[in-house]
């Protein structure tokens, strides 16, 4: 766990420490401290993309996180261009995800989500589980940052498996 200070200087903890990053929010110049805003949540990280086939799983993450945010759940969207479907101009991307598709979860700016230029939060997922092979691959992290589940892109985000484990560690929070 991962013990931040907010902006008063207080000490927060009760996040991973993976997620101790300040990262900055999509198309803004304005960061964000992932453990200041989000301590004791349930995570559900996304690498996306604009132009790929599975870019309107936006709407159904979107559906999760209006489903379960009031119960701890934030969704984490990192748009990624490591698989070359993904804008090259920010304001693009943002358009797709909050014009196109309604976004309202958190959208950080484009980073790599595999290799030697991986962000380091997904650094630290693939060693616990793998590097996304593709977009749209989910991991799904315990409030505690003890368990890591890694789904891909196939699985729908209102597939019976995924929401049955959000469940599971919605209900363990």
């Amino acid at each position: 766990m991962a013990t931040s200070t907010n902006t008063a200087g207080q000490q927060i903890s009760g996040c991973p420490a993976f997620l101790d990053h300040r990262v900055q929010r999509l198309n803004s110049s304005k960061t964000v401290d992932i453990c200041q805003q989000f301590a004791g949540k349930t995570f559900l990280i996304v690498n996306t993309a604009s132009n790929c086939g599975f870019t309107p799983q936006f709407k159904g993450l979107e559906a999760l996180y209006q489903q379960y945010k009031d119960r701890g759940l934030v969704i984490l969207g990192f748009p990624s261009d490591d698989f070359f479907q993904e804008e090259d101009d920010e304001k693009d991307t943002a358009k797709v995800c909050y014009v196109n598709y309604g976004v309202t979860f958190p959208m950080f700016s484009t980073v790599s989500v595999r290799g030697d230029d991986a962000h380091p939060i997904f650094s630290y997922l693939a060693e616990q589980t793998a590097a996304p092979y593709w977009n749209f691959y989910k991991y799904l992290v315990s409030a505690d940052g003890n368990t890591v589940e890694r789904f891909n892109s196939k699985m729908a985000p209102d597939a019976k498996e995924l929401t049955s484990a959000i469940e599971k560690q919605l209900n363990r929070s």
